[in-house]
């Protein structure tokens, strides 16, 4: 066990039934390859039960040491690699998943006790390349249905200070889905980067024959969770690089904003310091640099970081809170420079 993801379901998952071992549920590989969109999450087979906790055979529960912020809901993420198929370690990049893989993410809220689910969105790598696609649970929480216009459901929740906070959750459609994921306009997964994840999991998918080599990292983002622990500048570069570097590169949607968000920037004027906006319009707030040093209330990111409102709020999709935390550790950062 490694911080809550069990590493079983790398091997061949089973159950006993009348004292006979029988395998669980398989994955319906051609759902995930073949042309059209599934209806149901279910027809994927990515569960061996309705409520999706039970993952199949070959579906890895992972966690991400910094994950994207998405208005405090709890995720579940999985990966799938179809048998005889193998990872290709990428750096500190991402994993290089092969044809047939998937990457399925569920999104729900505690709710006397339980967590009840939002929202599945999964990542298909098809022959002619990714594809991403929402589905939407019902209130029974035995079904989820394709919605490729995306939905909006109501939701109350307790965040981490304790405050209630009711929003109207978005659950992008399928051409949002494409803005994050878009690199040089491809659709690409974002979150499975060596980096940002634990070095003893990826271990054990090379032990497993997932993955074809450990990857080499000289320095992994740090627990979110033990972010009090970690230096400063290290936590609020990752919660960049996880929450703003998948548009905020050279190869992704934000490029015309000058600003390159990426973990591994080492340029202080690609990072926005000192930097006057270049493509910020409204959303400058009316300050002169992207980070101000030393000044975080003077900084734009963090201005943007703190609104809510369209065309000033950042990032633009998958929030309708603002990250007090998120905020906190970024001010953090900019008020130590000098």
């Amino acid at each position: 066990m490694i911080r809550g993801v069990s590493l079983a379901a790398i091997g061949i998952a089973t159950t006993l039934v009348l004292g006979a071992t029988v395998p669980v549920a398989k994955v319906d590989d051609a759902a995930i390859t073949a042309a059209g969109f599934p209806a149901q999450l279910s027809d994927y087979r990515f569960f061996g039960d309705a409520k999706a906790r039970d993952p199949a055979e070959g579906v890895i529960p992972y966690r991400l040491n910094t994950p994207l912020f998405s208005d405090y809901a709890e995720k579940l993420r999985y990966l799938y690699i179809p048998d005889g198929r193998q990872a290709k370690a990428n750096g500190e990049g991402l994993i290089a998943l092969p044809v047939g893989s998937a990457i399925i993410k569920s999104f729900g809220y505690e709710h006397d006790g339980n967590l009840r689910l939002i929202e599945t969105r999964v990542l298909l790598h098809r022959a002619d390349g990714w594809l991403a696609l929402p589905y939407v649970w019902n209130d029974a929480q035995d079904a989820a249905m394709l919605k490729l216009g995306g939905s909006r459901v109501p939701v109350t929740f307790i965040d981490p200070s304790g405050a209630t906070r009711s929003i109207s959750y978005a659950v992008p459609n399928k051409n949002q889905c494409k803005e994050c994921h878009a690199v040089n306009g491809v659709v690409t997964p974002i979150g499975p980067k060596a980096r940002n994840m634990d070095a003893a999991f990826l271990a054990q998918l090379v032990a497993a024959g997932k993955l074809d080599a450990e990857p080499k990292v000289a320095q992994r983002l740090p627990v979110w969770e033990d972010r009090a622990n970690a230096p400063v500048e290290a936590v609020a570069r990752a919660y960049l690089d996880a929450n703003c570097a998948h548009c905020h590169r050279a190869e992704g949607s934000a490029s015309n904003s000058g600003l390159s968000l990426g973990w591994e920037v080492a340029d202080s004027v690609a990072l926005g310091i000192g930097k006057r906006p270049t493509a910020a319009g409204r959303g400058s707030g009316d300050l002169d640099f992207d980070v101000a040093p030393g000044d975080p209330a003077h900084s734009i990111l963090v201005h943007r970081m703190k609104r809510l409102e369209p065309g000033v709020a950042m990032p633009e999709l998958g929030r309708a809170t603002v990250h007090d935390e998120g905020v906190a550790a970024v001010a953090a950062w900019i008020a130590r420079m000098r």
